[in-house]
């Protein structure tokens, strides 16, 4: 994997890919559970991406929010 400053990491496996025009949702199914993440349609062109393929999810959130169910 490619250096990062990033320290939370998970290592998962896609699960699907929701395009669009401009943004993609990618499905990745992780051992904490399954995540998505939205990254630029052209990224994902980029890395090829694909279900199955095994990914890291970089995960820098600057804001968590919580709400009763």
């Amino acid at each position: 994997m490619g250096r990062s400053s990033i320290r939370n990491q998970l290592q998962g496996t896609v699960a699907g890919i929701v395009s669009g025009p401009v943004v993609c949702e990618v499905i990745i199914d992780t051992p904490a559970g399954t995540i998505s993440a939205v990254v630029t349609t052209r990224s994902v062109e980029e890395l090829q991406l694909k279900a199955g393929d095994p990914v890291h999810a970089l995960i820098k959130a600057t804001n968590v929010s919580v709400e009763r169910p």
